[in-house]
């Protein structure tokens, strides 16, 4: 007899499963009900830094960004709307408050710090210190 290993989540989940085997106390249905933070890419610059969030759905106003000594926050209050037409065969949208923070390095720019938000991503622009900057390579001449 061969054992196999039950996948409880398999690549692509059947209707079936949505409807009828509901799992409530499943880690995926926790985790959704919980909410999540928006995924944040960060990338290095010569000159700067910057942060991307994937945050579709919210509005500008929402947004919160702080600086608290060298760490930068990011959060948004989100009040969510219960919808009492109808009854969900599934529900996925999830709008939820959340808060993420960042250590800053010594070369960040802690006063020029900006964002702009746009088609659902929150661009945060952390320029580095002058003396931070990657130089250009120059020649020195022998005396």
């Amino acid at each position: 007899m061969t054992l196999i290993k039950h996948n409880r989540k398999p690549a692509f989940p059947s209707i079936f499963d949505d409807f009828f085997m509901r799992d409530l106390f499943h880690d995926d249905f926790v985790t959704r009900a919980k909410g999540t933070s928006p995924a944040v890419n960060i990338v290095e610059h010569d000159d700067a830094f910057g942060l991307a969030f994937a945050a579709p759905g919210l509005k500008k106003e929402d947004f919160k960004i702080e600086l608290e000594n060298e760490t930068l926050v990011v959060s948004a209050e989100v009040s969510t709307e219960e919808e009492t037409k109808g009854k969900f065969a599934r529900k996925e949208f999830n709008y939820g408050s959340f808060e993420r923070r960042f250590k800053l390095p010594k070369s960040a720019d802690m006063q020029e710090i900006g964002a702009t938000y746009e088609d659902g991503i929150l661009n945060i622009s952390i320029p580095k210190r002058e003396e931070a900057k990657v130089q250009a390579p120059r020649q020195i001449s022998i005396a």
